[in-house]
């Protein structure tokens, strides 16, 4: 079967329907899943393109709903092309791009045509998007609204980044008040300062010396914050990268008393952990910090509900950004590269927890399609959703050996993409991809008012 081609059927002896494994059948019509039959019920229909992948497992794409794809402005460090490209690699058959690294970000309604324009023409998978809120922009976020976006994201503390100022009070105020009655969704980089920042003490090139300088108590003070307003507001909430289980008691308060608020976690905070990175290993080096292995209390939190999903918060550089020649925490951009590795990163850790693969579509796909107003065409193996596939073995072990600027370098990991199927079209096969983009873009329509978490 050749890429690009469209796929009629793809037969499994492990489909994953509901919380089963099964051998099925999933019969695909006009881009959608049209109906999954037992073998014994299908008969193949002459000159139909019939996909027959043994006993990988047939589930739904990937929806990783926080990707920084950088483009229009900064595509040297990354750029629709590629972003998509590492996502069908990787069985993520939706992404949705964060408004900033990009130059412009996506804070107008300007701003927002550009990007799609820059995009139009790139993506090997589907992508959404979201807004950024920054001061004095409250009266773009209903006219962005209107035209797709999936919701906005703000910053409490400095952004890394200029163009993309960070919140204050009054700015967070103005924004819940036009984002009322909406049904979009404010997302919240969850850090504080907390005390007057001071020259770091310590050897830069430490990992210590960076972590020490963001606590938990920043995230835990942000997140107060944010319980209040959504309390206050009822404006849907989601507080981005959760690195610290410190602030979940918050976090559950909050939702016990109403607040529709939920939260994520990525992969490398349930990873990697503080006391096994190196010096000058400044591949490691996100905002928030990975934390000691008594943060893996979040695997505890996931596995009880108490984080909602699980994304890559993928967001590369160019080299010399990450200083690796000098190790300089202090100075190194914070940012991981993982797209296209989050199931497998996944999987390789959830598996010894007790985790099935309905917690991976739950966690990886129907929750983040959920987010972002995707839930009635993604994230789900069922009649009228989109026929979008990932095809992988989970026991099928392999080392990543060819990306540098990564700090998974030479780990094995457990769970091989083999091929991944967007709207019934087949974009990636065992290394190859097909030949030209057929991502689309998702321009969310707008949504009545919703308080669920």
């Amino acid at each position: 079967m050749e890429l690009g081609s469209a796929v009629s059927a793809v037969r499994s002896k492990r489909v994953l329907i509901g919380d089963e494994l099964r051998p099925a059948v999933v019969v695909i019509k006009d881009g959608k899943i049209h109906q999954i039959l037992s073998n014994g019920r299908f008969s193949e229909v002459a000159g139909s393109e019939v996909l027959d992948v043994g006993d990988s497992v047939v589930m739904p794409g990937i929806v990783d709903c926080h990707v920084h794809v950088n483009e229009p402005g900064r595509t040297s460090w990354e750029g629709f092309w590629t972003a998509t490209r590492a996502a069908a690699a990787g069985g993520v058959t939706t992404i949705v791009d964060m408004p900033l690294n990009s130059i412009p970000p996506t804070t107008t309604l300007g701003n927002f045509h550009e990007k799609l324009r820059e995009a139009t023409g790139q993506c090997f998978v589907d992508t959404a998007f979201w807004g950024g809120v920054i001061p004095g922009n409250q009266l773009e976020l209903q006219p962005m609204i209107q035209a797709g976006v999936a919701g906005f994201k703000c910053f409490l503390i400095h952004s890394g980044v200029d163009e993309f100022p960070h919140v204050l009070d009054y700015d967070l105020h103005t924004a819940m008040k036009q984002l009322q009655g909406t049904g979009s969704v404010l997302l919240f980089h969850a850090e504080r300062e907390v005390q007057k920042p001071t020259e770091e003490a310590g050897d830069p090139s430490q990992y210590s010396t960076f972590l020490q300088s963001r606590p938990d108590i920043m995230e835990t003070e942000a997140i107060r914050i944010v319980t209040e307003l959504c309390l206050q507001y009822r404006v849907r909430c989601h507080i981005v990268h959760l690195s610290s289980a410190k602030p979940l008691k918050l976090i559950q308060e909050a939702r016990r008393a109403g607040a529709p608020l939920t939260v994520e976690t990525t992969h490398h905070y349930l990873s990697l952990c503080a006391e096994n990175i190196p010096a000058g290993a400044t591949q490691f080096k996100c905002c928030p910090p990975i934390r000691g292995s008594i943060n893996r209390q979040l695997w505890s939190a996931l596995k009880a509900g108490q984080i909602d999903m699980v994304v890559s918060d993928h967001s590369p550089c160019t080299p010399d950004l990450k200083k690796l020649d000098s190790g300089d925490f202090t100075q190194a951009w914070g940012g991981i590269s993982s797209l296209q590795f989050g199931l497998p990163l996944f999987w390789s850790s959830a598996s010894k927890r007790g985790f099935q693969l309905s917690d991976v579509v739950r966690l990886l796909s129907r929750k983040t399609a959920q987010l972002c107003g995707l839930d009635n065409q993604k994230g789900s193996l069922a009649p009228g959703y989109d026929a979008d596939l990932v095809i992988w073995d989970p026991e099928r072990e392999f080392e990543i050996v060819y990306l540098q600027l990564t700090p998974y370098l030479g780990l094995s990991l457990h769970g091989a993409v083999c091929a991944t199927i967007l709207r019934g079209r087949l974009v990636y096969r065992d290394g190859t991809f097909c030949p030209e983009p057929l991502g689309k873009h998702l321009l969310i329509p707008q949504r009545t008012n919703q308080a669920q978490v």
